[in-house]
């Protein structure tokens, strides 16, 4: 890559940020008062805005969105088997193995990637606990259906909400189905706190285990009456978050304008295959994946990804490899899975977040249509 393009790198997504004047004005308070962590006003004030935001009754904030998940299958004090996707980010899997629980792995739907309700009862043994189903790239799973498999079962459901914030089904915020969710606000998601995380809930038992798991199981001056961590939220983070949430409806619809770009421009050319749009479903536009089915476009994905790199645009395999197939689990766990590792062949996030600009997207197109038509020989 030559120096020029070097230094006009298009990375797969890009930081949403505030104004610099107004984040340092949120935490100029800060200075007066010391209080940087231990649920201080910052953390309270985002807490009360997010459950308004997201629409749910309870909401516990956390340092990241993996130790909301851990802590959160850990205060359900689960057992055995956990019945979840491989086709997911590596914290998934991570936090239902360092909870000691055995991951059995069911396939995905090849329309949205999301766990196949069909085949989760056929998984299910007298050792299963839980369901942790994933919204995938803001594609959200067959709630209704896992809700009615885990009540006949007695399973409890944790929602992988990482990709999810801010969406909706049938006019209900995400985070009100299951016995929990869990959303992520690291840095490359489309709501940050820079790092961060969340859990969203009903079950005020559950919050109070959270709090204490996550705060060294202390549960007053005194008393510390479970084996806790440190997963606080602090300060500087819930500033952030505060700030970011102001702009979050502006961002998503400036999301919503890239993706338009690329549909217009991708669409229809053999070989691509799109996510189909979610009926009833208020989208956040957290990610563009997009297939490339070698047989049919010409070059497989990995072709695409390393033509686009060498002209300094970095798209991403999301998610390649299954999390069946990493080094520490290969071989160990349970799960027949072909569709969701056929799907993690082809898959690719093109660059996405707010102020990508529309030449770079129409940019990204040419490469794309270069490649199939010149493979065509035209």
């Amino acid at each position: 890559m030559d120096e020029r393009k070097k230094n006009n790198k298009i990375l797969v997504t890009r930081s949403s940020m505030p104004p610099i004047d107004e984040y340092i004005e949120e935490i100029k308070g800060l200075w007066d008062n010391h209080w940087l962590t231990n649920m201080g006003e910052k953390h309270k004030e985002l807490e009360g805005k997010l459950k308004e935001y997201l629409e749910v009754q309870e909401l516990s904030l956390f340092s990241n969105g993996h130790m909301a998940l851990e802590l959160t299958i850990q205060a359900m004090n689960l057992s055995g088997e956990v019945i979840t996707t491989p086709f997911t980010f590596a914290s998934t899997t991570h936090a239902i193995v360092r909870n000691g629980l055995t991951p059995v792995f069911c396939d995905i739907n090849p329309i949205d990637y999301t766990i196949d309700v069909n085949k989760i009862e056929e998984l299910i043994t007298d050792k299963t606990s839980a369901i942790i189903p994933v919204h995938v790239y803001g594609n959200i799973c067959e709630v209704e259906e896992i809700e009615k498999i885990a009540q006949k079962y007695n399973l409890k459901v944790i929602y992988d909400s990482a990709h999810a914030f801010g969406e909706a089904y049938k006019g209900k915020g995400i985070g009100q189905y299951g016995d929990a969710s869990i959303f992520s606000f690291h840095a490359t998601k489309v709501f940050n706190t820079i790092e961060g995380g969340a859990v969203a809930y009903t079950d005020k038992e559950l919050g109070l285990n959270l709090y204490r798991l996550k705060n060294f199981g202390i549960r007053g001056p005194e008393i510390v009456d479970w084996v806790g961590t440190n997963a606080k939220m602090n300060e500087f983070q819930a500033a952030m978050g505060i700030c970011n949430l102001r702009y979050i409806d502006q961002e998503i619809k400036k999301r919503k304008r890239v993706v338009r770009k690329y549909l217009e421009l991708l669409n229809g050319i053999p070989g691509i295959v799109f996510c189909k749009k979610q009926i009833n479903v208020k989208e956040n536009y957290s990610y563009f994946p997009v297939r490339f089915d070698e047989e049919i476009f010409g070059v497989g994905r990995d072709i695409v990804l390393e033509e686009l790199k060498n002209e300094g645009i970095f798209a991403r395999k999301y998610f390649y490899p299954l999390t069946s197939q990493f080094e520490c689990y290969k071989g160990r766990y349970l799960g027949n899975t072909p569709i969701a590792e056929h799907v993690s062949k082809q898959i690719l996030t093109l660059p996405l977040y707010a102020d990508l600009k529309m030449e770079d997207v129409e940019k990204i197109c040419m490469i794309i249509k270069r490649l199939k038509y010149k493979k065509k020989g035209n």
